[in-house]
């Protein structure tokens, strides 16, 4: 038996891959979701080897191996996805708009810790509509229909065929306070700028006046403060808010749209309302049910997950 003096050291080899810290790991995932070309590649999308090796250059990472990266990115909840049509932003200010948007998530996910005078709270703001009186498609379950179906069996369910009625439309405003989760609506007539800060005084009233939130919103000409109407500019200098805007052409950056697509399934989907004040009705109990089970339901984090990743 050989002697502690003759044992030869063991040699490790594999072990435990390294842990990225958190700003590692938002770093890495950031450039991740952004084009080879805002940094002066000449690549249309990212490969594994040449993510890896530009987070190497550009001292992101000491060292990350392609199958390291790939687990990183599936933990972040990244992944690599055909690509579906949309519009380039032609924004001249793309750049700083979009990395501000970016920051202002990061502080509602608990990544960053704001600094002093930025922003505790960060809510979402958009438009959704036009909500106008028409069959919807959906789903239901009925009996089997089909050429050789029982006589006696009920024909299968069917909407209206016609569009016509004379009710006009309606516009349904909405927040989305990102760090509660909370989804808030009110229904108005008309869609304008009066509307408009008409409906921000109430994400403000839920939060102290000392208390400094920003107002993620789509660039759209009833939320920008131009010089020929600063209404909203002044509104929010007096009320400790900041207005950010979304870079022109780029909604999949829009978090509040996940829940747009949660509401049509469960809300509109297979309707068809005979007048606004029902299907307004539908939309606010919807509301206030979603904000009770959004933790809970595992239908409704599919639908958002899903639409998310869309």
């Amino acid at each position: 038996m050989p002697t502690a003096s003759t044992r030869s050291t063991p040699k490790y080899k594999g072990g435990h891959p390294r842990t990225f810290t958190l700003p590692e790991r938002r770093e890495i995932k950031k450039i991740a979701k952004s084009k080879p070309a805002e940094h002066g590649l000449p690549f249309s999308t990212w490969r594994l080897v040449k993510l890896a090796a530009f987070l190497v250059a550009q001292g992101v990472v000491d060292d990350i191996s392609h199958e390291g990266l790939r687990i990183l990115l599936r933990e972040e909840g990244v992944s690599f996805q055909r690509v579906k049509t949309w519009k380039s932003s032609n924004d001249h200010d793309y750049a700083p708009k979009k990395t501000r948007v970016e920051h202002l998530y990061a502080i509602a996910d608990g990544e960053v810790v704001p600094e002093e005078g930025e922003p505790e709270v960060i809510v979402y703001m958009v438009e959704f509509g036009p909500l106008n009186l028409q069959p919807h498609l959906g789903r239901q379950w009925a009996e089997h229909g089909g050429k050789h179906k029982d006589p006696d069996r009920e024909p299968r369910p069917r909407r209206r065929a016609t569009y016509t009625r004379p009710h006009g439309v309606q516009h349904l405003f909405a927040a989305y306070d990102l760090g509660k989760d909370q989804l808030y609506g009110h229904i108005k007539k008309n869609e304008n700028r009066s509307k408009f800060l008409e409906f921000c005084r109430y994400p403000r009233s839920l939060h102290p006046v000392g208390k400094h939130i920003a107002i993620v919103c789509d660039n759209y000409s009833p939320h920008l403060t131009r010089k020929r109407c600063r209404r909203v500019a002044d509104w929010a200098e007096a009320n400790n808010v900041e207005i950010a805007y979304n870079p022109t052409n780029f909604s999949w950056l829009n978090r509040i749209e996940a829940q747009f697509t949660a509401l049509r399934y469960f809300a509109l989907d297979g309707t068809d309302h005979a007048g606004h004040k029902e299907q307004g009705s539908m939309i606010r109990h919807y509301i206030s049910w979603r904000n009770k089970h959004a933790a809970q339901d595992e239908r409704l984090r599919e639908v958002v997950n899903r639409a998310n990743v869309a």
